[in-house]
C-alpha cells in the first residue's frame, strides 16, 4: 500500500513536466509520513492524491488508499523537491 501511495502521489507531483533523460525534474520524495489504518486480503485498493500545497520548490500531497466499500486502509503524506 505504501509503494501504490508514493508512486500515485510522484504521478500527481509530476503532472505535464517534461522529465529529463537525466531525471533532472523527478519529484523526489523527501519525507514520507504514512499511517496504516487497516487491511483486507482480497478485492481491489484505490489511491487518491490530492494537493496540499504546490509550490515551485516544495511539493506536498496527502495520498488515501481505500478497499472494500471505500474503507480507508492507510494515508500517506509525501513531501517532494525537483531533482536537480
Amino acid at each position: 500500500m505504501i509503494w501504490l501511495a508514493d508512486v500515485t502521489a510522484s504521478v500527481l507531483a509530476i503532472g505535464s513536466k517534461e522529465i529529463g533523460a537525466d531525471g533532472k525534474g523527478f519529484p523526489l520524495a523527501v519525507d514520507l509520513h504514512t499511517t496504516l489504518i487497516g487491511n483486507q486480503r482480497d478485492g481491489e485498493i484505490k489511491a487518491e492524491a490530492r494537493f496540499v500545497r504546490k509550490g515551485r520548490r516544495i511539493i506536498v500531497i496527502r495520498t488515501r488508499i481505500t478497499g472494500n466499500e471505500e474503507r480507508l486502509l492507510a494515508e500517506l503524506t509525501s513531501t517532494h523537491i525537483p531533482a536537480t
